[in-house]
C-alpha cells in the first residue's frame, strides 16, 4: 500500500523574523530553574543549543557563565549578537545544525530550552542530536531539556475554533495580533500548527509551527537507550514532580560518558 503522508514539517520563515520573535517571547519563567542547575565552577563551560535571540543567554552570561549559543537561524543570531553587543557580554554565538554539531570543545553543561525538540520531527532527528550532545559533554555532564507533556483533550479542542495567541507591538513599531489553527496527525505524532499573522491591522500570512509531540514515555526511552540517566523528570519550573496533569516534562540527566 502507498504511503501517502506528507513529511514535509517546517517552521514559517517570519516566525524567526527577529524582532517579531522578541516581542513575542518577553517571558523568563524558565530563566530561574536553568540559572538554579548551572555549573558553580567559575571555569565551566555551558552550550546552549537553539538559543534563538539569546533570550536565556544573556541573562545567563550575566551571572558570569561561559556559555555558547548554537542556533540553525542567521536572523536570530544576528539578533543575539546585537543585544550581546549592547550588554557588553562577550559571548560566541555558533550558526549550525544541532544533529550535526562539530565543535572544539567540551561542556560541563548542555541544555536545550524552549520546547525546541518539538522541531526536530524524525526519531533519527532526535537521535543525531542526543550523539551531538553526548559528543559535546564532558564525562558525568548534565543535560537538560524541556517540552511539552502532549495533551490530546487540549489538541482536539483547539482544533474546532481559530484563537487568538498574541497581540503585541515590536520594537520596529509593527503591531501583530497573531491567531492560531492546528491539527495533529496520528499516524506521524506531528501537530500541524498554522500561526495567522495580522500585521497593522491587515492578514498578512499563515505561517507554519509543525511540532513533533514527544509522549512522557516515549522520551524517556529514547533518553536512556541513547545512553542518558534521567536524574529528575518534573512537571513544571518550579521542580513539581512530573504526574499525568504536568504541562511540561523538564529533564535532568546525566551522561557518564564511555
Amino acid at each position: 500500500m502507498e504511503d501517502k503522508t506528507n513529511t514535509k514539517y517546517k517552521v514559517g520563515d517570519l516566525i524567526y523574523d527577529a524582532n517579531l520573535y522578541d516581542g513575542l517571547n518577553t517571558f523568563l519563567t524558565d530563566l530561574q530553574f536553568y540559572k538554579k542547575w548551572m555549573p558553580t565552577n567559575k571555569e565551566a563551560q555551558v552550550l546552549e543549543l537553539c538559543c534563538g535571540t539569546g533570550r536565556l543567554t544573556l541573562p545567563l552570561a550575566n551571572e558570569g557563565l561561559h556559555i555558547c549559543g548554537v542556533d540553525n537561524s542567521k536572523s536570530m543570531l544576528k539578533q543575539a549578537n546585537l543585544k550581546a553587543q549592547q550588554e557588553h557580554l562577550d559571548i560566541d554565538f555558533i550558526e549550525a545544525d544541532i544533529r550535526t554539531l562539530a565543535l572544539p570543545n567540551k561542556y560541563d553543561l548542555i541544555f536545550i530550552p524552549f520546547n525546541s525538540i518539538h522541531h526536530l520531527y524524525q526519531n533519527q532527528d532526535l537521535f543525531d542530536t542526543f550523539s551531538s550532545v553526548k559528543k559535546h559533554l564532558k564525562k558525568e555532564g548534565l543535560f537538560l531539556l524541556d517540552c511539552y507533556n502532549p495533551n490530546m483533550r487540549y489538541i482536539i479542542e483547539a482544533e474546532k475554533v481559530q484563537n487568538k495567541i498574541a497581540s503585541y507591538t515590536t520594537t520596529d513599531n509593527r503591531k501583530v495580533v497573531i491567531e492560531q489553527t492546528m491539527k495533529y496527525e496520528n499516524a506521524t505524532q506531528i501537530n500541524r500548527i498554522q500561526w495567522h499573522y495580522f500585521i497593522n491591522d491587515k492578514f498578512h500570512s499563515i505561517q507554519n509551527l509543525d511540532m513533533r509531540m514527544y509522549f512522557p514515555q516515549e522520551l524517556d526511552s529514547y533518553l536512556k537507550t541513547s545512553g542518558f540517566t534521567i536524574i529528575h523528570k518534573f512537571g513544571n519550573f518550579n521542580e513539581e514532580t512530573f504526574n499525568n496533569e504536568s504541562e511540561k516534562q523538564i529533564m535532568v540527566c546525566k551522561y557518564k560518558g564511555n
